[in-house]
Parts: C-alpha cells; sequence; structure tokens
C-alpha cells in the first residue's frame, strides 16, 4: 500500500497470474466499459487488461450467418466500444461487423416499446448517442427522443464530456431554493419520474440530488415500488 493525498491509501496494482475470477469478471466487463476504469476494479495495469483481452478473445473465428444471440451482442455492444474491439469480441471481422451495423440501421419499427425495451433503454441510454440507440432499437432518432424525453432520461455526464471533447460544455441550471423545497417534500412519497417531470429535469438528476440531500424513499413508498416491480415482471 502506498500512501497519497488527503491520507488516502492507493493500492499497488497485482501483476503476475490472473484468477478465473478475474478473467470472468474481464469477459463480463471488456468493451462495455473503458479500459482504464475495468484496470480500476480489477486493481490491475491497462497494459495488462488490453493483454489478457488479446488472450481471452483469441479463440476461433466465427464465420457465416449470424446467430440471433451475435446480433443481440452486437446491439449489447454497439456504441459503447469500437467496432474493432466488437470484432474482437464476437470472433467476427470488422467488415462483418461493419455490414452487420448498416444492416441494422435500415431496420425501423413503429408502434409501442415493449417494457423490455424500455428497461433496456433506461439501462444505456445514458451511455449512447440517439443514432446509435435507433440502431439497436430498430427505430427512429426521434422515437428514441421522444421515449427518452416521455421517460426523463438524459446522457451521463462523463459520456457527454468524452462526446463533446474540444467543444464547450453546456452546463445544467442550478437548483433554485423553490425546486430544493419541492423535491425535499415530494421525494419521499413520489415516484421520481413524477418529480423530474415537474421539475422539468431528469430521473438521474433527481435521484443524484436527493441522494446528495440525503433524501431517502418513505416506507410505504418502498413497498408500492416493489409491488409495481413485480407487476412488471409479470405483465406482458
Amino acid at each position: 500500500m502506498q500512501g497519497s493525498k488527503g491520507g488516502e491509501q492507493r493500492t499497488t496494482p497485482r501483476r503476475g497470474r490472473w484468477s478465473q475470477q478475474e478473467i470472468a469478471r474481464l469477459r463480463e466487463l471488456y468493451g462495455l466499459r473503458d479500459d482504464a476504469a475495468i484496470a480500476r476494479e480489477l486493481n490491475r495495469p491497462v497494459a495488462s487488461v488490453r493483454k489478457m483481452a488479446r488472450e481471452v478473445f483469441r479463440g476461433k473465428r466465427r464465420t457465416g450467418p449470424w446467430t440471433a444471440d451475435e446480433v443481440e451482442s452486437l446491439k449489447l455492444y454497439l456504441g459503447a466500444t469500437s467496432e474493432e474491439v466488437i470484432a474482437q469480441v464476437l470472433g467476427r471481422s470488422e467488415a462483418e461487423v461493419r455490414e452487420r451495423i448498416l444492416e441494422l440501421g435500415r431496420i425501423e419499427k413503429t408502434g409501442r416499446w415493449r417494457r423490455d425495451e424500455i428497461a433496456l433503454l433506461k439501462r444505456i441510454y445514458g451511455t449512447r448517442t440517439d443514432e446509435d440507440l435507433a440502431r439497436i432499437f430498430g427505430r427512429s432518432v426521434g422515437a428514441v427522443r421522444s421515449q427518452a424525453e416521455r421517460l426523463s432520461m438524459s446522457k451521463d455526464k462523463a459520456f457527454l464530456r468524452k462526446l463533446n471533447q474540444g467543444k464547450s460544455s453546456v452546463r445544467m441550471p442550478r437548483w433554485t431554493d423553490e425546486e430544493l423545497a419541492t423535491l425535499e417534500r415530494m421525494y419521499p412519497d413520489h415516484p421520481n419520474l413524477e418529480i423530474a417531470r415537474l421539475l422539468g429535469r431528469s430521473v438521474k438528476s433527481v435521484v443524484s440530488k436527493a441522494h446528495n440531500l440525503g433524501l431517502k424513499k418513505s416506507p410505504k413508498r418502498l413497498r408500492n415500488m416493489g409491488r409495481e416491480n413485480v407487476s412488471l415482471r409479470y405483465d406482458e
């Protein structure tokens, strides 16, 4: 262990043989998180993470028609990493990956969003461009933006910084005293989406500010949330 500023302890990155648990975690995260973030979680040097990834995914190359599972995996990685890494993880050539992404862009469906689509949109919206999300869901960019607005979703700040490197950033307006009072009053007993719509902010912003203020949901609201989650699970 080595000391650092502020009295914090910094662990020296591990070296040497990787454990099976580390390799399994690398498989889960590689391509979905930044190499540096994976290195921090596993306490390994970034170079070691990249080297092990090359070994882990250096298997038999796939050819021929894409399976349904491969297409779903492609959608999961699309926009989160480069075509080169997607090809590495899926065992396909970069040309095949690019061609399949183009094919996804030609699909455009309409109609109501399924619950599983909404759940996935909530999970990945913050770290994908609207254009990539349109390919993932086979929807128009307008449909993606409309659904995101309806659910009061926003992009992650880190993702926007990465996306807007070299551009001037747009800062969200400060919370007013009136907004804070409304948040403190409503947060314990009201759905986050309802609060977000009332305040004209994203759900993520509401949750983040509530966490910073130490606000908690009431026991009654938590029970209702549990029932709603169970209902969503079984409601087609």
